[in-house]
């Protein structure tokens, strides 16, 4: 696959985990937004649900991860890419780096809480990370939700 055919597939389905961030977004929960795709097709979608569920890690990601261990039938997402609007924060990091994630694109950094500046160590070996794929609807979405809080 061409760089350019990558990109082209990375905003599709960026796109999708940003449609999961509004949905977040219009529920009152932090607007990030992920989904799991395996072998070209989405397998999980999420939001973040920490207000919804009050759970300190019901996370977009960690809620991916686990809708996407169960569609597969394992633990383990080798053949797997996670789309987020958002850097995962060290916790999410450290449980895709459990899955075993083979690709992980996000969209905007998180420069207070991102694995990158507390944790850069722990994804897994293997996983491959691209970022910054459609960083500034990633980011203005956030920028809107919490203006408006504030």
């Amino acid at each position: 696959m061409s760089t350019e055919e990558q990109e082209k597939k990375d905003e599709f389905f960026m796109s999708r985990a940003l449609q999961e961030a509004e949905a977040a977004y219009e529920e009152g929960e932090i607007p990030i937004g992920a989904v799991v795709v395996c072998r070209g097709r989405i397998i999980a979608r999420a939001h973040n649900m920490t207000e919804t569920l009050h759970d300190v890690t019901a996370h977009a990601e960690m809620q991916a991860i686990t809708m996407a261990a169960n569609s597969l039938g394992g633990k383990y997402l080798t053949d797997c890419t996670l789309y987020v609007t958002v850097e995962p924060c060290p916790m999410c990091a450290g449980a895709l780096g459990w899955s075993q994630m083979a690709r992980v694109v996000y969209g905007a950094p998180d420069i207070k809480r991102g694995y990158r500046t507390f944790a850069p160590l722990v994804l897994h070996p293997k996983t491959k990370v691209t970022a910054g794929v459609l960083a500034d609807d990633c980011r203005d979405l956030m920028l809107r939700f919490f203006k408006e809080r504030r």
